[in-house]
């Protein structure tokens, strides 16, 4: 197997830490397969370096200063693998076989990168080198260092992963994979075997800190990228997997869609009202598929076919409650949803999707966002047309 491996500050925080991974990549050499490290800083390393930074540092300044955490890393993991045996360099800025190059916006020239990460692959196989590469680091065509921006390491591993045509990428972190809660508050989480890239980005852009949101973007379904724990000491097994890849699709619900709102006193100081309406609605075996919530209300989305039950049933519930005031029903509706991977790292991005709406005078009656995805809800009358204007956005 071709294999990526990156390895966190972390799993590389001290002499004994980085014994630990040159022993995990010497086995994987050992039994055969081809493999490429990128290193983040030790330890704290960038975090020490920027706050030592008490001047008015430019751009440039400031990227050759961090860049010697990871400068400093790949030295050390290299002459960690030299020691035993393995026939490593390490690769940083400024070298003629550099891969990572940014164009003038700062932004990844992949064509450049593509060529520059082929031509490593090939070293690799036929000269069975193990390049230990700086990750966050990129250098542009002047041949200044420039940053892939925060968890740059990740995204370095997995965009080299991608364009080396690596088997797997395997990101060595200090938690045991994907957890089902952060083990140092949930009693009793535990590893994740499998997650699709659509979950964790969603877990990432929430607080998640397992692997960089950028990072998946590049994530094809012929690439497995798995994580694990620096402390497992084998990187060719355990861990989580993460399944699958990004979409980009904008798609128009063939559904009609009605609208249930539910409105009531300080329904946001209610504990458990989300709840109760959600699972009235499910004893009566009604799917919901969307839910918005203002300061004191509550709206539901469902097909119109079914809102008159939906209607009964959450009838039954303001009128039980002492919270609630009242529902009113208004539907047909139409819902264009538009997924893709990159949406959360597009400043702007729900202002550029709404705005040809509104310059043809389609009202948007709700828009609601997740980390990979924005719905937005129209008079079904206008679907077709707010679809269209929406495609036209991410066409230009």
């Amino acid at each position: 197997m071709r294999v990526v491996a990156k390895f966190g500050g972390t799993s590389l925080g001290d002499g004994d830490r980085v014994n630990r991974a040159a022993d995990s990549i010497s086995a994987a050499v050992e039994e055969g397969h081809e493999v490429a490290v990128v290193a983040s800083a030790m330890g704290s390393t960038t975090d020490f370096l920027l706050d030592e930074i008490q001047y008015e540092a430019n751009e440039a300044d400031r990227a050759e200063i961090v860049s010697m955490g990871e400068r400093t890393s790949v030295r050390m993991l290299k002459g960690a693998l030299s020691a035993r045996g393995v026939n490593a360099v390490f690769l940083e800025p400024g070298r003629d076989d550099w891969p990572v190059i940014t164009n003038e916006h700062g932004e990844v020239d992949v064509e450049e990168t593509t060529r520059r990460a082929k031509v490593l692959a090939e070293q690799m196989h036929n000269d069975d080198v193990v390049p230990v590469i700086t990750g966050f680091l990129a250098q542009d065509h002047a041949g200044n260092v420039t940053t892939l921006g925060r968890g740059g390491s990740d995204t370095t591993a997995v965009m080299l992963g991608k364009y080396m045509d690596a088997d797997e990428v395997v990101i060595v972190t200090d938690v045991e994979g994907v957890m089902t809660g952060d083990p140092r508050v949930v009693e009793g989480a535990r590893n994740v075997g499998e997650i699709t890239v659509d979950e964790l980005r969603n877990l990432s852009f929430r607080g998640a800190e397992v692997v960089a949101p950028s990072a998946l973007t590049y994530k094809g379904s012929g690439m497995n990228v798995r994580v694990v724990h620096y402390q497992h000491g084998d990187i060719m097994t355990g861990g989580t997997n993460i399944e699958g890849e990004f979409e980009n699709l904008i798609d128009l619900q063939e559904d009609k869609l009605a609208c249930l709102t539910i409105a009531g006193r300080a329904i946001r100081n209610r504990p458990g009202i989300l709840s109760e309406l959600s699972t009235a609605l499910a004893d009566a075996d009604l799917n919901i598929d969307a839910v918005s919530s203002g300061m004191d209300s509550v709206t539901f989305y469902l097909k119109e076919e079914f809102a008159e039950e939906a209607e009964t049933v959450l009838h039954d519930e303001v009128v039980a409650s002492e919270t609630l005031s009242s529902i009113t029903v208004d539907d047909p509706f139409a819902v264009i949803r538009v997924t893709g991977g990159e949406l959360q790292a597009e400043p702007g991005i729900v202002s550029r999707i709404i705005a040809p709406l509104a310059d043809e005078h389609i009202n948007v009656h709700d828009v609601i966002t997740s980390a990979t995805s924005v719905a937005v809800f129209v008079d079904w009358e206008n679907g077709e047309d707010a679809l269209q204007l929406i495609q036209g956005v991410f066409d230009n």
